[in-house]
């Protein structure tokens, strides 16, 4: 966590001090400056003071208004010098949870953090929209330069697309021409890209549009996809609920990720408990019906041919393929397997 030269707490509780009783109430009450973690509703300080909500709200924007224009908050330049300067190192422009989260160990200090970057004036906050999440900033050329280029990257990406970190540094480092340079390092632009509403990072590090396959992870069919995608070739059900283990951290049992890799379409059955993903290729269906396939598509096949073709979609026995070659579906005519509706 990046050191922060104030104790936004010691800052605040000055700064509410220049305030009237009731102003410095309200304030304290919405930011939670009282060590509370979250702050109390315009209703709840309304139904305390028996005022309108509106009332409230506007007694908060003047006592706000009021310690920017006062002596107080000269007093305490030095301290929102220190703050901007921490912003600017860390790219001039942040998500307001990586701000908050980076800056702040623990809740209560991050409502103090809040209410100094609304009180400060150096400080401009961007609300939510569809491209971007909540976002700070403290240049605003710079923070129009980082979101033109990451409108780039979006209108760029595919929605079925999933890439490497390393990659998508690199296509949003492309797009910054009108950046300065100072702040073209690959760890700033990983913080720009968290200021994405398009985007989105998964547990492997990978990026993607919030829809392509394999990005939002929500339950244990997503993870067990990721974990399936990463060992790259077919899995066991318990292998898979290990693997979900190692690689998140996260509790999985056996019979649970069975259960949920059986509902999921983006998985097939390949064997016994044995799944593979369907976006490489795999048919979903029992044996029969993928011998079938198979010779719709490739015409009268040999046993061995039929077997071997089988084996790249299944993992059984041999006897298995051979057992479902009797199926009344097939004939057989001289030394070759085919449909028998053909």
């Amino acid at each position: 966590m990046p050191k922060l030269a104030i104790k936004p707490s010691q800052i605040s509780k000055r700064l509410v001090q220049a305030l009237p009783e009731r102003a410095r109430d309200v304030i304290v009450s919405r930011y939670g400056l009282s060590g509370k973690n979250r702050g109390e509703t315009l209703d709840a300080i309304g139904k305390r003071y028996n005022i309108t909500r509106e009332r409230v709200r506007q007694i908060e924007n003047h006592a706000i208004k009021a310690l920017q224009d006062s002596p107080a908050l000269e007093k305490e330049s030095a301290s929102f010098q220190a703050l901007e300067s921490a912003i600017r190192d860390m790219g001039g422009i942040l998500p307001e949870h990586t701000l908050l989260s980076e800056f702040a160990k623990d809740d209560e200090t991050r409502n103090h953090l809040y209410f100094l970057l609304v009180v400060g004036k150096p400080f401009i906050m961007a609300k939510e929209t569809d491209d971007f999440k909540t976002r700070w900033y403290v240049d605003t050329d710079l923070a129009k330069s980082v979101e033109d280029a990451l409108k780039q990257v979006h209108g760029s990406v595919k929605s079925t697309d999933v890439l490497s970190e390393e990659k998508m540094v690199d296509h949003v480092m492309t797009c910054l021409s009108r950046v300065n340079t100072k702040y073209k390092s690959k760890d700033t632009v990983r913080r720009w890209l968290e200021l994405s509403a398009c985007l989105m990072r998964n547990p492997l590090g990978e990026w993607g549009r919030v829809s392509a396959p394999g990005i939002k992870v929500k339950n244990i069919r997503d993870h067990a996809y990721l974990a399936l995608k990463r060992h790259g070739s077919p899995m066991h059900f318990r292998e898979v609920a290990k693997a979900i283990e190692k690689l998140f951290g996260k509790g999985a049992h056996e019979a649970t990720t069975h259960n949920e890799l059986i509902k999921d379409d983006r998985f097939v059955l390949v064997g016994r408990g044995i799944y593979a993903l369907k976006e490489w290729g795999y048919r979903a269906g029992p044996v029969v019906e993928i011998i079938k396939h198979i010779l719709k598509e490739a015409g009268a096949l040999t046993k061995d041919e039929i077997m071997k073709r089988v084996g790249k979609e299944r993992y059984v026995k041999p006897n298995t393929i051979i057992v479902n070659l009797q199926n009344p579906a097939f004939v057989k005519v001289k030394g070759k397997y085919a449909l028998k509706n053909a």
